[in-house]
């Protein structure tokens, strides 16, 4: 695989339509949110409470992860506002779990990714209507 040139993305060779960004926003919002559900429970699990069990190092890697959303925003022609509020819900989700052992259990209730996207989210189904999609819960079928 060549080499980027410098100065560019090494993402640069994705596709940047709003479609493909929303798919590869919600798979990443999917593994570090949602990746499996905890046996006996209701409640799913991902990356991101894994990585905050490894104390400091895991809570800026996931940290570092979930400011790929905030690229894809930034890439989207995303406000300042927009940007700056999903910044926020990285730096607070950084922080709590900055607590060893004890900062896990925070992200089973402040879903920064989850916050994060459904922020994309809005912005493409309100700027990029062609690519919206009806978000319907497991198991409905749609009509027609």
């Amino acid at each position: 695989m060549p080499e980027p040139m410098p100065g560019r993305s090494p993402f640069s060779s994705l596709p940047s339509d709003p479609q493909s960004v929303r798919q590869r926003v919600e798979t990443l919002e999917r593994v570090l949110e949602r990746l499996f559900v905890i046996p006996g429970t209701n409640r799913a699990v991902g990356l991101d409470v894994i990585l905050d069990l490894v104390p400091f190092l895991g809570s800026t890697a996931g940290a570092v992860i979930g400011s790929y959303l905030a690229w894809e925003a930034r890439n989207l022609g995303m406000s300042k506002w927009h940007l700056a509020r999903m910044g926020g819900n990285i730096g607070v989700d950084w922080l709590l779990g900055m607590i060893p052992w004890v900062g896990a259990i925070p992200d089973f209730f402040f879903r920064s990714n989850s916050r994060n996207l459904r922020i994309i989210k809005r912005h493409l189904d309100k700027h990029h209507a062609g690519g919206a999609k009806i978000d319907l819960p497991p198991g409905d079928v749609r009509p027609g």
